[in-house]
């Protein structure tokens, strides 16, 4: 997406989160925070989830009312309505204010949200959603009309409601905002932005004022839910993302940045360095703080990256450049002889580091299974295997480097129905 902006003002796209929006007040405080906003000469798309509690009620009583029988198309039908029900009181707020409002609704013509029709989890169909947000969405906010759509929600090509998962909201907002090449979304919440640990559980947490997307992915992969982390896949790069409380009653209020982007599509990619896989076994090595700090900062004299770890109760394995120098490899066979932990060492060398990356990729049900049948049929070695922030990490022999790299990017492609590119060496 271009970062060239046609408009004669800014133009922001604000979501409100169902905690944001618990009742009557808290409808109104958003309201008056769009009114407000709009009034700085700001063009404003309104992205709504159901209130409070709505969809998690209507799941509810529709598989007691229905059992299983209740399809997959029927269920998104009825959950949707809590979006659907929210965006028309929040629009009937605004125009109680004298503010030039339109709600817009999946039955409608202008509906922008085409999806595929994977029921209660639909992909938006990207270049379509965007072509018809210009067309449709844009010319209304240049007249100064205020667009309120319910999130989560979208339709097939055949006019059928779809919905799009726990976090569809979030989707909404963001291809809403690369259609409109908006400079920003504003996430609405209950909270005063992203903070160094979660309330519930830390005492006096620190809020964040700025964090890269790639630093967000790995909170969200933790389970905070400040956003959800597959809507960052549409989060485009020259636009950034605000989390802000409701409570503030403007949509200027401090809170936490975001900035960069994630890659849309699964990627398949190499280390440039050739591994090893060093490996200390001994006696219950993970309850001793001692050794494993002892381990750990003997690597880091030696400026040593490590490519990945692994402990289990009896053994430790580090995954390190195979051009690092003999030194710390007797290093580290010197606290091995010396520790009453550890009882020896072992090395496995030409070894190749391949990362396969996607938001919420470790989340998928099965894809490690397809990445380990599709090198077993091959008969190509995993020698270690981990998740870790949206990312799938592999070890396999060098010499199975480009086949292994080819078979995952074709099994992952398959597995997901992504168009997986082709592979490339990550940067040093």
């Amino acid at each position: 997406m271009s970062g060239k902006k046609e408009r004669s003002f800014p133009c922001l796209v604000a979501k409100f989160g169902g905690s944001s929006l618990a009742n009557g007040t808290d409808i109104l405080r958003g309201a008056r925070s769009v009114i407000n906003e709009k009034r700085r000469g700001t063009q404003i798309a309104v992205v709504v989830s159901a209130m409070g509690k709505t969809t998690d009620r209507l799941i509810s009583v529709a598989e007691k009312a229905c059992g299983r029988e209740v399809s997959p198309n029927e269920l998104d039908d009825i959950v949707a309505m809590g979006e659907r029900t929210t965006a028309r009181i929040f629009t009937a707020a605004l125009r109680s204010k004298g503010e030039r409002s339109i709600y817009l609704d999946p039955s409608d013509a202008d509906w922008p949200i085409i999806t595929d029709d994977s029921f209660n989890n639909a992909k938006p169909i990207l270049l379509m959603c965007e072509r018809r947000i210009k067309e449709k969405i844009q010319p209304m906010l240049k007249k100064g009309i205020t667009v309120v759509m319910p999130g989560f929600v979208g339709r097939t090509e055949e006019e059928v409601i779809t919905t799009m998962g726990r976090g569809g909201s979030d989707i909404t907002a963001m291809i809403l905002a690369r259609g409109l090449s908006a400079d920003q979304v504003t996430l609405v919440t209950d909270v005063d932005g992203i903070m160094s640990a979660d309330p519930k559980i830390i005492k006096n947490p620190k809020r964040l004022d700025n964090m890269e997307i790639d630093t967000i992915v790995g909170l969200a992969d933790s389970g905070s839910k400040f956003i959800h982390k597959k809507a960052l896949r549409y989060k485009g790069p020259t636009i950034d993302v605000k989390v802000i409380n409701n409570a503030a009653g403007d949509l200027r209020a401090e809170g936490t940045t975001i900035r960069g982007s994630f890659p849309e599509t699964i990627a398949v990619e190499s280390h440039p360095d050739v591994s090893m896989a060093v490996t200390i076994v001994g006696k219950a090595i993970s309850e001793s703080p001692e050794t494993l700090q002892n381990l750990i900062q003997e690597v880091r004299k030696f400026s040593v990256p490590i490519l990945g770890m692994s402990i289990n109760h009896n053994s430790l394995i580090f995954y390190l450049p195979v051009n690092c120098s003999d030194e710390l490899l007797e290093a580290l066979h010197s606290i091995v002889t010396k520790d009453d932990r550890t009882l020896a060492m072992a090395v496995r060398q030409n070894l190749s580091f391949i990362n396969v990356k996607g938001v919420g990729l470790e989340e998928t049900p099965g894809i490690i299974k397809a990445i380990s049948d599709v090198l077993t049929v091959a008969h190509i070695n995993i020698y270690g295997i981990f998740t870790i922030t949206s990312s799938v990490i592999l070890f396999v022999d060098l010499k199975d480097k480009e086949r292994a790299i080819q078979l995952i990017g074709d099994s992952v492609g398959r597995y997901t129905g992504e168009n997986v590119p082709p592979a490339k060496e990550e940067e040093e």
